[in-house]
């Protein structure tokens, strides 16, 4: 039990190291590499190989399913893909490779104890966890040796070999406990290989172990969309029809199978890859059928629009996939900002009395989104984050809280506005009208660039965005003094609406200064900022 829980362990940091190190280029490259399903499969067993986890790259694949970022038929490719990869896994692990082991468990640790950035720890980590995988499966094979001897164990394995559907059981539920087949097939191959188990019973083994593989992703995404719950039930059924077919045909395929593959432990391996490429090779052709199927038994719920798009809670476990799934909703919440700016411009223009319910509600779904992303921000805090990692996290939640005053501004300050020009039937000159539109346009302009900024947190860009402060005063000033002037000139229509003008110019500053600030923490060279401040903007 010892050395299986070391087992367990090392894959757990291989998993942890490589999604830590290469988490975001691997999400990417997931996502950009699935033109047909040939491909997608290939992109699930070399991702699988990579963090030796089918259910790490299930995980990630129903998250992106769930976004709508990876169609059902291809995110279910990779998922066949992913089988494949950790039956090739298993078959790289039962090489004699022992003598790696003390040489990977030093580089590991060096490279982990000496790397000062997260990508550095992670490698040293997987590294790490290899070397202890190694160390794992010696100990294993050391302490199945006296079960040869052992009546009491040879009992349990016969009695099991007479129930192939209590074995089944068995198998499931120790790949689900362990969150691995990789292990349950490793274990089942130096049972084979210590001659403690028929051939028979190996194979319904291996069968359980790629049954209780695939419950590990279902529970990990329930709380994920409709399609990353398809998605990992759909791989459930098919691993599950794969197990039963199996468990049912041993007795008649086994001795064949021993006769071509003597070795007990050998023969559960080729087992075990054979499972995984005989699915891929049936199922493959058949899956537009098959999530087509889904779908109806699964159909879409009535609605959820305004939950979080690309929150992972899978993805709490490594920070820089976390954190780059908080920037990308951020960005949405900037993106409902956008929508709230244009509506209540618009509402300014024709006096809807209908987009101050509709600006309200935008409102509401901001204020929610926003609230999500500062609840996973601070699960993520719990988490082992270095010093960029720190900073980043404040960053996101510093234009999240922005975001939501800037929403707050709009509902209660602007729409508020137009509901009184609405109701009082008030109209603005053409000239105060085009001043509030052109000043409405910029903002939309800085908003735009306050995303680019925080997104790409260029040094240059930040400087630009900071720049527009004085353009907004510019604008803010010229705007109020022409209106004065119009004032002066007794214009009934100004001095109708004199009040609504000034202080929508006074809510549209408070807007930008909100967008403004995301520039700040990027220059945080106190010289270089002050040069900014002092710098006119380009069109001043």
């Amino acid at each position: 039990m010892g050395a299986g829980a070391l087992l367990v362990w090392g894959l757990r940091l291989i998993k942890t190291g490589m999604l830590r190190a290469f988490g975001t280029s691997l999400r990417i490259w997931i996502g950009n590499s699935t033109r047909n399903r040939v491909m997608a499969v290939i992109v699930g067993i070399v991702a699988t190989l990579a963090v030796q986890s089918s259910t790490a790259t299930a995980v990630i694949t129903a998250s992106f399913a769930a976004r709508d970022l990876v169609s059902g038929i291809m995110a279910q490719a990779i998922m066949l893909g992913a089988n494949v990869g950790t039956s090739l896994a298993a078959l790289i692990l039962s090489l004699d490779l022992h003598w790696l082991s003390p040489i990977l468990i030093l580089v590991g640790v060096v490279t982990f104890s000496r790397s000062r950035h997260a990508s550095g720890k992670g490698i040293g980590r997987a590294i790490l966890g290899l070397g202890l995988m190694l160390l794992a499966l010696t100990l294993l094979g050391q302490a199945t040796e006296p079960v040869r001897s052992s009546e009491t164990v040879i009992l349990i394995l016969s009695g099991l070999a007479s129930a192939p559907v209590f074995a089944l059981l068995f198998a499931t539920g120790l790949a689900f406990f362990a969150s691995s087949s990789l292990a349950v097939v490793l274990f089942v191959v130096l049972l084979g290989q210590a001659n403690v188990i028929s051939p028979e019973l190996a194979l319904v083994l291996v069968a359980g172990a790629n049954l209780g593989g695939a419950i590990p992703p279902y529970l990990a995404v329930l709380g994920e969309g409709i399609e990353a719950r398809r998605l990992a039930l759909t791989n459930l059924a098919i691993r599950a029809f794969g197990a039963i077919v199996l468990t049912f045909t041993a007795g008649l395929i086994a001795p064949w199978l021993a006769i071509a593959v003597p070795e007990t432990g050998t023969l559960a391996l080729s087992a075990h890859i054979a499972f995984s490429f005989v699915l891929l090779v049936v199922f493959l052709p058949l899956l537009g059928p098959i999530i087509g199927l889904v779908k109806k038994l699964m159909p879409e719920p009535a609605d959820g629009k305004t939950s979080p798009h690309y929150l992972d809670e899978s993805a709490l476990s490594t920070p820089a996939i976390a954190l780059s799934a908080a920037a990308r909703e951020t960005l949405r919440l900037g993106d409902m900002v956008r929508d709230m700016l244009e509506a209540s411009m618009s509402a300014l223009k024709t006096s809807d009395p209908n987009v101050r319910s509709q600006l309200g509600a935008i409102e509401n779904d901001i204020d929610r989104v926003h609230g999500e992303i500062k609840s996973y921000l601070s699960r993520l805090g719990r988490e082992e984050l270095d010093e960029d990692d720190t900073q980043r996290a404040t960053e996101i939640m510093s234009y999240a809280v922005n975001l939501e005053h800037i929403g707050d501004i709009i509902d209660s300050g602007l729409s508020e506005l137009a509901a009184k020009k609405s109701k009082r039937k008030l109209a603005f000159s053409p000239e105060g009208l085009a001043e509030i539109v052109a000043f409405y346009d910029r903002t939309l302009e800085i908003l735009q660039i306050a995303q680019s900024v925080f997104l790409s947190r260029d040094p240059d860009l930040a400087r630009q965005l900071v720049s527009c402060k004085l353009d907004v005063r510019r604008l803010e000033s010229e705007s109020a003094e022409r209106h004065m002037e119009r004032l002066r000139e007794r214009r009934t229509q100004t001095m109708e609406t004199s009040g609504l003008h000034l202080d929508i110019l006074r809510d549209l500053k408070r807007v930008n200064a909100h967008l403004i600030s995301v520039a700040y923490p990027i220059l945080d060279d106190i010289g270089a900022l002050r040069e900014t401040r002092l710098r006119p903007a380009p069109d001043a």
